[in-house]
């Protein structure tokens, strides 16, 4: 009889361990199986062509309202200039007063020059490594595509949101963003969205801590002009064009080079500083067999420079600093037109600093740091972003916007060639979304969404 018992046990047990081997099998499967799924997406809409200035803008919203579809969730197509589309994608919340959420991307790209790449940019190769190539694999397509794969997720686990939550494709980021992202804040559509916080594109991290932005540089695009008499290539004379626009590029590299040293020695960081980078040199006069006339000094020069201001800096200082040493009248210096090509304004429409609070004022903030903790990532301290996003058509409005793109462990290389994301960065990073989406959807501040959205 005892010797029954034992045998009826040990088949059960042999059973038991079966099944519940059986079972770790196939859920395992599964898990795999729904990975292969995710970064199969994720390289198709790599591979579509969205690079600037002929991006295929039907494919990609073809794909993105097909998925749109798959999650059934609403989708319209908004057209402020032909041929340039936003996707607005819709996840209904239970109260609909509370202020909404905005999920910010864009689908074009940058150019790639496709003989600097080991791999084909639009093909989205994933080596051996993990490591999934493409233009866009870090700016931005990876993120529009982990909000909507952590949206995935979040419904099948039967999540419900209470704010409404939106998932906004953009067009033209990468050319300024003026017939996107600009024109539809300032649009009805965009006013009716109800919009309490935006998040938009941050950067990679090569270390363990995810980035987080808070503000951005503005863009001055300057252009400065010397003239000067001509003269023969072999006289020596003052005040030619070219010696008067060299002393210029002189007095900015030292500046230049003054902000960068902030940087090296750990004081600022990138964002913090002013940044100025030469664009380019026109000068000469040419000639269909030399290139250019070589014994002619020439009567006019050029120069065009690429300058990022923090929304810390004292612009009226360096406003001075450009008319009074870069380029001073008195040394036959000028603007062109007497102005700057582009210059955006580091204050919104009330006269203050285009900014995002990261203290206690700002739930939204609090709520991202947990959120990233909660999903076992690590953020580090807030930054100011070093170039231009659409964020700042946000911030104008006086309405928090972060820049956030999880990529830990990542070398930075948006607009660079081989760029690419590993796969399990992107996975992780879905992971990150989730819990951020379901802690802002979740969000009900009781009260405290009567504040102004300057406030928060």
């Amino acid at each position: 009889m005892k010797f029954k018992i034992l045998l009826i046990a040990f088949l059960l047990s042999t059973l038991t361990s079966s099944s519940s081997s059986s079972s770790s099998s196939s859920s395992s499967s599964q898990s795999s199986s729904e990975e292969s799924n995710i970064i199969s997406r994720f390289q198709q809409y790599l591979q579509i062509k969205t690079d600037q200035p002929t991006p295929n803008y039907t494919q990609s919203t073809i794909f993105l309202t097909n998925q749109a579809k798959s999650l059934s969730l609403q989708s319209q197509t908004i057209e402020f200039v032909s041929g340039k589309p936003l996707i607005l994608i819709k996840w209904e919340g239970t109260n609909p007063e509370l202020s909404s959420i905005m999920l910010y991307s864009h689908t074009d790209v940058v150019p790639a020059e496709h003989d600097k790449w080991v791999h084909h940019p639009f093909e989205a190769h994933l080596d051996s490594d993990g490591r999934i190539y493409a233009r866009g694999s870090q700016d931005m397509k990876c993120v529009g595509l982990q909000y909507l794969e952590a949206v995935r997720r979040l419904k099948g686990w039967g999540f419900q949101p209470k704010r409404n939550v939106y998932v906004l494709f953009a067009p033209d980021e990468e050319i300024g963003g003026h017939d996107g992202a600009e024109k539809f804040s300032l649009s009805e559509v965009f006013r009716g969205l109800n919009v309490g916080i935006v998040l938009d594109e941050g950067l990679a991290s090569p270390d363990e801590h995810y980035r987080a932005f808070y503000a951005e540089r503005s863009p001055w695009w300057l252009v400065i002009k010397a003239v000067g008499a001509p003269g023969h290539g072999s006289k020596l004379y003052d005040n030619s064009a070219m010696e008067n626009l060299l002393k210029s590029i002189e007095i900015i590299r030292r500046y230049r080079a003054s902000q960068f040293d902030l940087i090296k020695a750990g004081l600022k960081a990138d964002g913090d500083v002013v940044s100025i980078n030469m664009a380019f040199l026109k000068a000469g006069t040419p000639s269909p067999t030399t290139g250019y006339v070589m014994n002619l000094q020439p009567s006019e020069a050029e120069a065009g420079f690429d300058i990022r201001v923090p929304p810390t800096a004292d612009t009226e200082s360096l406003e001075r600093r450009i008319a009074e040493e870069w380029a001073p009248s008195w040394r036959n210096m000028s603007f062109r037109l007497g102005q700057f090509q582009q210059k955006v304004s580091v204050y919104d429409a009330s006269g203050k600093p285009v900014i995002t609070k990261t203290d206690s004022s700002n739930p939204w903030w609090a709520l991202l740091e947990n959120a990233v903790q909660e999903a076992g990532g690590k953020l580090g301290k807030p930054e100011i972003f070093p170039a231009s996003t659409d964020a700042r058509y946000f911030r104008n409005l006086g309405l928090p916007a972060i820049g956030f793109s999880p990529m830990a462990n990542t070398p930075i290389l948006l607009h660079d060639h081989n760029e690419y994301l590993h796969k399990d960065e992107y996975l992780k990073g879905i992971k990150i979304y989730e819990s951020i989406i379901k802690a802002y959807a979740s969000f009900d501040e009781h009260g405290s969404d009567g504040r102004s959205k300057d406030e928060l």
